[in-house]
Formats: structure tokens, C-alpha cells, sequence
């Protein structure tokens, strides 16, 4: 016969097993794999490579901000074409993106080179710049400056093969197109102001190199003038917005602000809209990054007729 006290005992037993299995933790969940890391994305955007014609080893790499807006009553979307698009391409879809209203229904195309690095400094220094002067090739250090004289062949590129292309994607308002760029690009985005008006109706420069081979362009920039003040140029939809920053030397500032001085005086008459805007703080290479707002309202929100 089984006394009160060992059925108590057995029933503490019990109870003491039960407990200590509650106490144990549980059983490991089977660990589940990881996805391997993937590149970063951007919505809305599309990249491909485009080459000029019978140059297949020479491709660029054309980046877009597609139109994210409604389109205007026309239907058609302005298009802002950046040279080193590598460099800024990022800037200005952030600006794009987290200012709606600015920015409206524009496509943003970069223009830039098969890197993943800001800048291919072979490419881009031959492509923004003209011919060595005749008989005054320009002094090599350490394989400096590189090739030079392409000015004309990127000129056709853009004409030929990119316009075209990116109007084949999309419905663009060929009244509205603009060109950026920084530098060395600002340099050449003013030679296609100088000699091809027409092509681009807004040309924003930024921190330009004006100082380039004895400031080849002040002659471009003089035969430009002559050209429009005796009614041979149609200026009277065009716009140039000219940049620097405040950080950078004195000479970019004083040359770049000296230069839409006179261009607003010799051909605001013509029709030429002149703007300069200077951001105090900004050094020559944060300044394109810093400028892309900017850009975007000057561009975007100029009056059209």
C-alpha cells in the first residue's frame, strides 16, 4: 500500500520533471540562407551604352532619369543633358526625385564613359577640347595633357546619335533642351553656345576653364558676339546660366563672373538671358554636385514663348 507520503513525493517528482523541461530553450530554428548582396538600384532610371557610328570601340555610357510627371499641355518633355555624367548623375536624381514640383516631367540624360570611376580623364580631356594650337603643341609632364582635339567629334555624337536616340525613347520638346557641364565640360558647354547656338537653347557652365590655351575661347566668344549683334544668330530663346563657386580661386570666380558680365551686356539686346550664380562656400569639385538644384530651376521654370 503506497502511504501519503510517497504519493507526495512521486506527484513533486513529477512536477520537477515538468518544470524542468519548460526550463530547457527551445529548439534552434534552421538557420535560413542569406540572398547575396545585389547592386543598388534606381527606380526610374535606365542605362545603355551608344557609340558614334563605325567607332564600336568607343562607346558611352548614356544614363536617364526617365519622366516621372505629368508631361506638359504639349505632351512633350524638356531634356537636360549632362557631360561627366558619371560624376553628377547621382545628384541630379536625388534632385529630381525629392523635388517633384521642380522638376516636373524633365528627362535628365548623362552623358559619361564605360567607368565606374567619376571621371575618364583620357576620354573626357580629348572630347571637351579643341586642336592643339599650329605649330604650338602643348608641352607633355608625365604624359600630361592627354590626347586633345575631339571637340568636333562629340559635337557629332551628340547631334547625330544621342539627340536622336533619346527622342526615339521618348516624346521630347525639341525647343526645351539644355546642356551642363562642369569645368572642362563647362568649357566645351560654352564652345557649343559659341558655335552651334541653335542645337541646345539653354547652356549651363559651370566653374569653366577659361584659362585653357591661352583662353582660346575669348575668340569664339568675339566672333559669337559679332555674329548675333549684326542679327546672323537668333538669341532671342536662348539662356546661359554660368556658376562657380565661392571657394574656388579667384581667377575661376573673377573670369566666370567677368564673362557673364559682358555677355549680358553685348547681347542682352539680342536676346540673350544671362544669369550668374555663385555658391559661397562650394571648391571646384563639390560645386557640380552642389549646383544641381539649381540648374534644375533655372532650366525648368524659364519662361518659354
Amino acid at each position: 500500500m503506497v502511504s501519503a507520503r510517497q504519493t507526495l513525493a512521486a506527484a513533486l517528482l513529477a512536477l520537477a520533471g515538468t518544470a524542468s523541461a519548460w526550463a530547457q530553450p527551445p529548439a534552434p530554428t534552421p538557420a535560413v540562407q542569406a540572398p547575396q548582396d545585389a547592386r543598388a538600384v534606381l527606380p526610374g532610371t535606365v542605362q545603355f551604352n551608344l557609340h558614334p557610328p563605325g567607332q564600336p570601340d568607343r562607346p558611352y555610357r548614356i544614363q536617364v532619369v526617365e519622366p516621372r510627371g505629368k508631361p506638359p499641355a504639349n505632351g512633350k518633355h524638356p531634356v537636360i543633358y549632362l557631360l561627366d555624367g558619371n560624376a553628377v548623375f547621382g545628384a541630379y536624381y536625388d534632385a529630381v526625385r525629392l523635388q517633384q514640383d521642380l522638376a516636373g516631367s524633365a528627362i535628365v540624360v548623362a552623358v559619361g564613359y564605360p567607368t565606374d570611376l567619376p571621371f575618364d580623364f583620357l576620354r573626357r580631356s580629348y572630347d571637351f577640347s579643341p586642336p592643339e594650337p599650329a605649330g604650338k603643341p602643348l608641352p607633355r609632364v608625365n604624359g600630361y595633357p592627354p590626347p586633345l582635339g575631339g571637340e568636333q567629334a562629340l559635337l557629332a555624337f551628340l547631334e547625330d546619335t544621342l539627340l536622336p536616340e533619346i527622342a526615339r525613347r521618348y516624346p521630347v520638346d525639341a525647343r526645351r533642351l539644355t546642356l551642363a557641364g562642369h569645368s572642362f565640360g563647362g568649357m566645351y558647354a560654352l564652345n557649343v553656345l559659341y558655335t552651334r547656338p541653335d542645337l541646345f537653347n539653354q547652356v549651363v557652365s559651370i566653374s569653366p576653364s577659361l584659362w585653357w590655351q591661352d583662353h582660346y575661347l575669348l575668340d569664339r566668344e568675339s566672333a559669337f558676339v559679332r555674329q548675333a549683334q549684326a542679327g546672323k544668330t537668333d538669341l532671342r530663346r536662348s539662356r546661359l546660366l554660368l556658376m562657380a563657386g565661392g571657394a574656388e580661386t579667384a581667377q575661376t570666380v573673377h573670369e566666370a563672373r567677368s564673362l557673364a558680365r559682358r555677355l549680358d551686356q553685348a547681347l542682352a539686346p539680342q536676346g540673350l538671358a544671362t544669369v550668374y550664380v555663385e555658391l559661397p562656400e562650394e571648391t571646384h569639385m563639390s560645386v557640380p554636385v552642389a549646383a544641381a538644384t539649381h540648374v534644375l530651376r533655372h532650366v525648368l521654370t524659364a519662361r518659354q514663348q
